[in-house]
């Protein structure tokens, strides 16, 4: 399970760079090669989320094992509660992210549709 999230924080961190880069001005050819790459590499990378989406809602419940809870009953229960949001907020970083890209990819080719059109009627 650990292992997992290890990998969604890789992706969050790779989406983050993949944003930045999105981001920065560059030359319209590169801009549109870029763009076109992180969008093949875009549709697959979905599954990446199905899983961990949804397993960080696990119960969280504290189990004591007499009447009184110890000291390391406790900390174990806040250590997962901890965990637990850890993971809420990279699931929601994740696909966050993801929409970002998505929609600045989805603009990008609007916008070069729009100059195509825009560059016909000056032909005309």
């Amino acid at each position: 399970m650990a292992l997992q999230w290890v990998i969604l924080a890789y992706v969050v961190a790779a989406e983050a760079a993949v944003a930045i880069i999105l981001t920065l001005p560059s030359p319209k050819a590169l801009k549109s090669r870029i763009v076109s790459l992180i969008s093949l590499i875009l549709q697959p990378s979905l599954f990446v989320y199905h899983s961990p989406v949804f397993s960080f809602w696990n119960e969280h419940r504290l189990m004591c094992s007499g009447e009184i809870c110890t000291a390391a009953e406790r900390d174990r229960y806040e250590k997962s509660i901890y965990k637990s949001q850890r993971n809420a907020v990279l699931c929601a970083a994740a696909c966050l992210l993801y929409w970002c890209i998505y929609r600045i990819c989805k603009y990008h080719r609007e916008i070069q549709s729009m100059e195509e059109v825009e560059k016909r009627y000056k032909d005309q």
